[in-house]
């Protein structure tokens, strides 16, 4: 059999789990077995079964061997979109205006969350996102300086989001939703009421040796997310 990458390995177990080859709770062949199978090191195997392992699909104990999961936890991967993207799926103008844009202090929660990154200043960035020229969202965003260039982008014509989503590479992160009422910074940018209800996302992304970024996105009355399992 002719040597195959990790993925087509992944993919190869994954079918065989969802055909019922291998049906839950079985255990699966060794690490060996499978490299001999595929003709391929050991290795390569065991890349395949840790991606498995940890979207849920197998269950690894050490000097028990790997089974497939009883109860396959199915992830929902959320992907970075990008705010001018996702304005021009919906069939409208997508634009964006730099409200704010400073290096300041790390604001004490800030900090909290993004560690080494704000022992200096960060360069503080506030974006409200248009579409057809109505607010769409308003976004609060705190920046690792060292991720930019000198001199940095003004962000005028390519917005934070995006340049960000272009430039640097992330590689671990976290986020969380929450419905809240819209604080009078928010209500006054948005067009709304103070105390509106609004969806709001924090997300704080991470490159290899320090946090990158914290943001807090306030949308619109009216916005629905949507993802894929």
């Amino acid at each position: 059999m002719t040597a195959q990458g990790w993925e087509a390995i992944r993919d190869e177990v994954k079918r065989r789990i969802r055909v019922r080859d291998w049906t839950p709770g079985t255990t699966i062949p060794t690490e060996a077995e499978l490299a001999a199978e595929f003709g391929c090191a050991r290795g390569t195997v065991n890349r395949a079964l840790i991606d498995l392992a940890r979207a849920g699909v197998l269950e690894r104990r050490r000097k028990a061997g790997t089974r497939v999961a009883l109860l396959p936890v199915r992830q929902a991967r959320f992907a970075i979109p990008v705010i001018r993207a996702e304005i021009e799926a919906r069939g409208q103008v997508a634009t964006h205006q730099v409200l704010a844009m400073d290096r300041v202090p790390a604001p004490v929660p800030v900090a909290a969350r993004m560690g080494r990154a704000a022992e200096g200043q960060l360069v503080y960035v506030e974006t409200l996102y248009l579409a057809d020229g109505r607010p769409f969202a308003h976004e609060a965003r705190w920046l690792n300086p060292a991720v930019l260039p000198d001199p940095a982008p003004d962000f005028a014509d390519v917005s934070v989001n995006e340049w960000l989503v272009a430039n640097v590479a992330l590689a671990t992160g976290d986020i969380a939703f929450a419905a809240e009422g819209a604080e009078a910074r928010v209500a006054q940018v948005l067009g709304v009421p103070v105390g509106a209800p609004i969806f709001v996302t924090e997300r704080l992304t991470r490159g290899a040796d320090a946090a990158i970024t914290f943001v807090r996105l306030s949308h619109a009355p009216g916005y629905r997310m949507q993802t894929a399992l």
